[in-house]
């Protein structure tokens, strides 16, 4: 994953169409005429066998008479050309290619040996089976659609090329514009997550737009999305909706989760807004492009209908918004204003005879009152209604408040199409979104709303980390032991035993290998007693009659034994017995839960938690997220659930132990983080009651070797990396990744470092380093960006910070280093900095560079003694940039 060598795709100055052609109605034909039509001011080249004369382009019969290497290559050939074109275009210099050519499969070879060519000159390809690209501020429409890009904000890329063009059109009529428009197509090398980084990096998109039928390299997907919606929205269309996953799944879990809910967690965790249809997605871009961010989701509703009002309020409700409680100050302002019969609240109804005046006066007061975040004018036209003037009234009280930096949102809803019509151009002009029906108004402000909760979630949302205390030895063990037995599904007994393993509270259980030795079983245990079957065959026990509950003692578990063996053997004679599970009878008087995970084929482990029991699929009582979760994720999980009501307690029944259901959800994550050979996991039910939890059944599904990597999309704090370090003075100190909820501790240690060493570290004069900056320390990916944070071992504080950041393809990282004034001379910075490069390296990451002020000289030495090379920044003589060269380095023990 790399952006490099795409940048042609935004800014070519040269472009050589292979298979451009003269010939009406071809794609080699529409794709030139479109190019030249756009008013591409570039060189236009043409290779084709057949002459082509037309005005703005040169033509050749071969590519090894073009006179220079292209920037952009459009090819439109033959499938079994490809492969050749791309590598004499690579040879000449050509290091971007759009392939709109399709057939290009792995059946018949042809995708590979066009990507292997590709590799062999470093150059890029989208595409292939696509329909092109648009970028309008360079005047590049190198596509087949009907329809041009408006010049514009609004970067599109999509895996449907069908569906660009009913865009395009649609866009047209609303005169909306694109900075880019990218057909993926097959995605044979560029992918959505670089294409993401793409647009993230360009100046003229303001939001991107995500057309997705599906992810590929769903992690680095991930990471770019979500170091994109850090600076600008990205709002994703998911296909395919009502298409469910793992149908054969041996789980509840993975039976009850499908792939668009996969998405919608996916899409959260990365800060994607996800919508439903393309109106949505270019209200949301419109809302959050033209409006600033607003602090909470508190609505003003300013109207002259009654009833228009109360619609809005209720469609307010739907998307989880909230009518602001105005000031007193405020209705009292509009009260003076206004006849009796307005409303003297929220919404303020001045009535269906409100003129200009009456909004001008009313909308000044709503926009200076701080109790609510955004204001809704409505308008529903009327007799009296002066729509035009009315607009125009709005657009100078939002100026006016904007000249007081007051840049509270104001959205327009003018009710009826033609009233909306009359004056979009006015409130287009002004930055005003409007819309013609409440419901696609307060939607838009749900936008608002909930850009503001992913952003948060993605900076502030509550960390906390518990660390799972487990004996992860005992847990592989187990796992390897099935996998060499050549079981997939494991049974209960070793499943309790996994549990156990990290600490999750199971009922206390005995294998019995025949209903002769479940009397043995039972005097281990205590009366009353469960009885299950233990077969791999049968992973779901209660509906094959595999399971007999308050069993009074060993006699009549043995009975029950026997009679469920008979009947199994009976009824599913190809299921194979291997024994019986006994177990102390739990009373369940507490709530049944289920907590479980599966693995979905593109963003590998889902964590679930939701009402358990043998209802649970009926119930769907769910909530999911990817793993790895921290304990405050875990919390806000089961706060999602329905069922998470009852377990704050109601009536006379006690709260439930929501702390300890926690734990387990951090338990479980940390299984799906230390085993990838967990498919699928399910503890059902687990109760939940005042006085704890405790797992009473259990199932779990493995590979059947080995797994050889990670399944994880978002990747878990490197562990293994915590070390505790010495210096060549002999300072002592304990080294390890960051965490989200190191943030107060990093502010903490900023606070004592000196102005002199932040002017170092942030390259300018800042007295005190701000939230957001302590952020992009502490709220880090670990893929791309990781702190290393230095403790003194005396007294726990931070000494020293160290932080690499890579660019996307992880081939080069910057780093930057801060040790505390009283910690200087230690060999802290320098043993710290050995340790990250180790990191560095062991990441395969081939150049690390350091940016330092050119009289920052302890560090420039330092870095030239542990073999940086320093150079000037061409660009600015008071900065030195330190580069050095992993190559050479020794990889870390």
């Amino acid at each position: 994953m790399t952006i490099r060598n795409l940048s042609p795709l935004l800014h070519a100055r040269s472009i050589v169409l292979v298979g451009g052609s003269d010939r009406e109605g071809t794609v080699g034909a529409l794709v030139l005429d479109n190019l030249l039509a756009g008013g591409f001011d570039g060189e236009v080249y043409v290779v084709n066998p057949h002459p082509v004369a037309r005005s703005g382009a040169i033509w050749f019969d071969a590519i090894a008479d073009l006179p220079q290497a292209a920037e952009l290559a459009i090819i439109m050939t033959p499938a079994p050309t490809v492969g050749t074109i791309i590598d004499q275009l690579g040879a000449l210099g050509t290091r971007c290619a759009v392939i709109l050519s399709a057939g290009l499969t792995d059946a018949d070879g042809l995708r590979r040996e066009t990507i292997e060519a590709a590799r062999r000159h470093d150059l890029r390809i989208v595409g292939p089976n696509c329909l092109g690209l648009m970028a309008p501020h360079a005047r590049i429409d190198a596509t087949f659609a009907r329809t041009p890009a408006r010049p514009g904000h609004l970067g599109l890329i999509s895996q449907s090329g069908a569906l660009i063009t009913a865009v395009l059109d649609w866009a047209q009529t609303r005169s909306v514009g694109f900075s880019a428009v990218i057909s993926a197509g097959d995605m044979a090398d560029a992918d959505l997550g670089d294409l993401v980084d793409l647009l993230a990096a360009d100046p003229h998109t303001h939001a991107i737009l995500l057309y997705i039928e599906g992810v590929t390299q769903a992690a680095e997907f991930l990471a770019a999305a979500r170091a994109a919606a850090l600076t600008k929205p990205v709002i994703a269309i998911k296909a395919g909706k009502s298409e469910l996953a793992a149908k054969a799944a041996l789980s509840h879990t993975g039976a009850m989760i499908g792939s668009y809910d996969v998405y919608q967690a996916a899409f959260a965790r990365a800060g994607i807004l996800l919508v439903d249809s393309l109106t949505e997605l270019f209200d949301a871009a419109e809302i959050l492009c033209t409006c600033e961010p607003i602090p909470d989701n508190r609505l003003a509703i300013l109207t002259n209908g009654g009833g228009a009002g109360i619609l809005a309020v209720d469609a307010l409700a739907r998307t989880g918004g909230q009518l602001s409680s105005l000031a007193p100050e405020t209705l009292a302002l509009i009260g003076n204003d206004m006849p009796a019969g307005w409303s003297h609240n929220n919404p303020v109804d001045i009535l269906g005879d409100a003129d200009a005046g009456r909004y001008g006066v009313a909308l000044r007061s709503l926009l200076r009152d701080e109790a609510s975040d955004a204001v809704l004018v409505m308008n529903c036209p009327t007799a009296r209604s002066q729509a035009g003037e009315t607009a125009h009234a709005i657009c100078e009280e939002v100026a006016a408040a904007v000249q007081e930096r007051i840049c509270k949102p104001v959205l327009a809803c003018w009710l009826g199409d033609a009233n909306a019509q009359a004056v979009r151009s006015i409130f287009t002009a002004a930055g005003i979104p409007v819309f013609s029906t409440p419901d696609d108004a307060v939607r838009a402000f749900g936008y608002l709303a909930q850009a503001r909760r992913l952003r948060w979630n993605l900076t502030d949302a509550p960390a906390q980390t518990r660390a799972v205390k487990a004996d992860r030895i005992a847990a592989r063990a187990i796992i390897a032991s099935a996998q060499a037995e050549g079981c997939t599904l494991l049974s209960e007994i070793k499943v309790k035993k996994l549990l156990e393993a990290y600490g999750i509270p199971v009922a206390a259980t005995r294998f019995a290998a025949s209903a002769q030795a479940v009397e043995e079983a039972c005097c281990w245990l205590s009366a009353p007693f469960a009885v299950k079957i233990v077969s791999r065959d049968l992973a779901h026990k209660s509906d094959v009659g595999g399971v007999a509950l308050n069993l009074p003692d060993a006699r009549a578990a043995v009975a029950a034994a026997q009679e469920m063996e008979r009947r199994i053997r009976r009824d599913h004679p190809q299921a194979h017995i291997q024994g019986f599970a006994v177990e102390d009878m739990v009373e369940v008087d507490g709530t049944e839960m289920i907590v479980g995970i599966t693995t979905d084929p593109a963003f590998g482990p889902i964590l679930m938690a939701g009402a358990g029991g043998t209802a649970t699929q009926i119930l769907n009582d769910r909530a999911i997220d990817l793993v790895p979760v921290d304990h405050a994720q875990a919390r806000a999980l089961i706060a999602q659930t329905r069922i998470s009501g009852m377990l704050a307690g109601y009536r006379n029944v006690p709260a439930a132990d929501v702390e300890g259901l926690a734990d387990v959800v951090d338990a479980v994550s940390a299984m799906a983080v230390d085993l990838p050979d967990l498919l699928e996991l399910d503890i059902n039910p687990l109760v939940v009651s005042a006085a704890g939890v405790i797992a009473l059944d259990a199932r779990a599904r493995i590979t059947p070797e080995p797994a050889t990597a990670s399944r994880l999309t978002i990747r878990a704090a490197p562990e293994g990396w915590a070390s505790d370090l010495v210096t060549e003075h002999g300072f002592r100190f304990h080294v390890r990744p960051v965490r989200p909820d190191d943030e107060p501790a990093v502010a903490s240690f900023f606070d004592q470092v000196s102005a002199e060493d932040l002017r170092f570290r942030f390259m300018s004069g800042v007295p005190k380093v701000h939230h957001d900056q302590i952020t992009m320390m502490t709220r880090v990916d670990y893929l791309r960006t990781i702190s290393f944070l230095a403790f003194d071992e005396e007294d726990g504080g931070i000494i020293a910070l160290a932080m690499l950041a890579t660019d996307p393809d992880r081939s080069r990282a910057e780093i930057a280093l801060t040790t505390r004034a009283d910690m200087k001379g230690k060999g802290i910075s320098w043993t710290l900095l050995e340790h990250v490069l180790r990191y560095a390296k062991a990441e395969g990451i081939e150049t690390v560079e350091s940016i330092e002020c050119a009289d920052h000289d302890a560090a420039l030495r330092m870095e030239r003694e542990l073999g940086f090379v320093t150079i000037a920044d061409p660009d600015d003589p008071t900065v030195r940039i330190a580069r050095k060269n992993m190559a050479g380095m020794r990889p870390a023990s």
